[in-house]
């Protein structure tokens, strides 16, 4: 793919240095799927005037977000962290370790992940999805090696999401205002409390005895955070806009509304 973008670059170039030379250029031609001219073909809805345009792209802005220069701050410190900390360290435990094993790791602490996954079901009272994450405990945990593998996935018990942020926006709980928490990046009020409390209850499950051994063992810990950044696609300045922090601040706002609706 690169090849091909070069190849049309240079093409373009060319062609360019070949029209500065004074020689005619040739007219311009339609594809066969399409115009030379996009734009003269577009047709507008008459009923949509521009302040009815404006509103929307406000709308889409209007994040409660009292705290926006510190959760500025917080965003630069935490683009940065990734940028010369996070990212290199998962490029280091990427090239270090084989995919099997990363693999093992990861369906490792998803396992674990599943435990508050399945209060939270239980406390929204998703009997389908909490049967469903029984199943993939106890089907991971026995067959999988104590999560080593992921024999349930293929089973038909994909891995479903649920946390106690999401709890308490079932219960009508409103997000509050908008936060950026260090490393952890964009949240909320009542998300940050939610993500204290599922760090507490797993704590105090402490399934297959990994919360008292990451006690004594904070390269548990590591481990467990590289492994969330490995499996993160997100990557700061991706967007390639100026205007990241508003896009990154309104897609978590609607899809949390998503996640808590579904």
């Amino acid at each position: 793919m690169a090849k091909h973008l070069l190849l049309i670059a240079a093409l373009s170039c060319a062609g360019y240095a070949h029209a500065d030379d004074g020689k005619a250029a040739t007219p311009a031609t339609a594809d066969q799927d399409g115009f030379t001219q996009p734009l003269t073909q577009l047709k507008f809805n008459p009923g949509l005037d521009q302040r009815e345009f404006e509103r929307s792209t406000l709308n889409a802005l209007n994040v409660y977000d009292p705290l926006e220069s510190w959760n500025r701050r917080v965003y630069h410190f935490n683009y940065r962290f990734d940028q010369w900390v996070f990212l290199p360290v998962v490029d280091g435990y990427r090239y270090i370790t084989p995919s099997f094993l990363r693999t093992g790791v990861s369906n490792f602490f998803n396992n674990l992940g599943d435990v508050p996954n399945l209060l939270n079901s239980l406390l929204q009272f998703k009997g389908q999805r909490s049967m469903n994450t029984t199943a993939r405990l106890l089907v991971n945990t026995t067959l999988g090696i104590g999560g080593l593998w992921d024999p349930a996935t293929r089973m038909g018990l994909p891995r479903q999401n649920e946390d106690f942020g999401q709890t308490l926006g079932f219960y009508g709980v409103p997000g509050g205002a908008y936060f950026v928490l260090p490393i952890l990046g964009p949240s909320n009020i009542r998300d940050t409390a939610g993500l204290a409390v599922d760090y507490t209850a797993e704590s105090a499950i402490n399934f297959l005895n990994v919360s008292e051994v990451s006690s004594n063992h904070p390269e548990v810990v590591i481990l467990r955070a590289i492994d969330s950044r490995y499996q993160t696609s997100f990557r700061y300045g991706q967007l390639d806009s100026p205007f990241e922090y508003e896009k990154v601040r309104y897609v978590y706002t609607e899809a949390r509304k998503l996640q808590i609706a579904e």
